[in-house]
């Protein structure tokens, strides 16, 4: 780590010569923000993410509001979701990130359970092409989630390059976490680095968080960066998943 605390042993973001772009995708339940919010910017802050993938940002008491704040105190600009139609799930970017359409989407529900949707932005970063990029937490109860994963596909918007990362609820083993991930490249499956396990400390057998990429978009390192205990217990009861793609140049 840098004295300011960015984690510098991965490839830093930015163009390459052939015009693609080393980009940093981060994906991070926050837990509505009810924890230690200092020690949550400070992790957020360390990944020096171009691209964050929130989940519970909140989902209902005054989300927008909740989502600026934490925009302007990690540096970063809302780029779509931190609203009712996403149902908790936030984009969130660097100023280099050209947001060239939304698609926030709200998920049809079973009774009893909570509402759940998509944060979905098509964005573009320097030379590179665009992509699809899409925040998800889906539901904790089976049929549900099986339902949820198959939309995911969707939110690519037709494009061949897309991200998806999220909470959820599920494991690798997971037929429904199979199907997706063949499909997309699993992250950490693909290149793994740091820790796989994102369940709190305390709980740390459970790989419940992941970054998704369609094979259109190389996959350079994927897993939960090692920063201060402290904070990340502190910050909520997720631990990030930081990830390096490299995004090809457009035609």
């Amino acid at each position: 780590m840098t004295a300011d605390g960015v984690i510098c042993e991965l490839p830093p973001s930015g163009p390459l010569p052939d015009g693609s772009e080393l980009v940093r995708v981060l994906s991070y339940n926050i837990r509505s923000q009810r924890d230690d919010r200092a020690a949550l910017v400070r992790v957020v802050r360390a990944c020096a993410p171009d691209l964050v993938c929130v989940q519970e940002s909140p989902r209902y008491w005054r989300p927008e509001g909740q989502a600026a704040w934490l925009a302007r105190s990690t540096g970063t600009v809302i780029l779509s979701g931190g609203g009712r139609t996403a149902a908790g799930p936030l984009l969130l970017g660097g100023l280099k990130v050209t947001v060239e359409r939304r698609a926030d989407r709200l998920l049809p529900k079973h009774r009893g359970l909570h509402a759940r949707g998509f944060a979905t932005a098509v964005v573009r970063i320097g030379r590179a092409v665009p992509f699809a990029l899409t925040s998800c937490h889906l539901s904790v109860d089976p049929g549900e989630r099986l339902g949820q994963f198959r939309l995911l596909p969707e939110q690519s918007l037709g494009l061949p390059h897309s991200v998806i990362g999220g909470d959820f609820n599920a494991h690798p083993e997971d037929r429904d976490w199979g199907e997706l991930a063949a499909r997309y490249q699993d992250g950490w499956a693909t290149a793994p680095w740091g820790g796989e396990y994102t369940s709190r400390p305390g709980d740390p057998f459970q790989r419940l968080d992941a970054v998704f990429a369609s094979p259109t978009v190389e996959v350079l390192a994927c897993g939960v960066p090692a920063l201060p205990a402290e904070d990340l217990l502190a910050a909520t009861d997720h631990l990030p998943v930081l990830a390096v793609l490299r995004v090809p140049a457009a035609a």
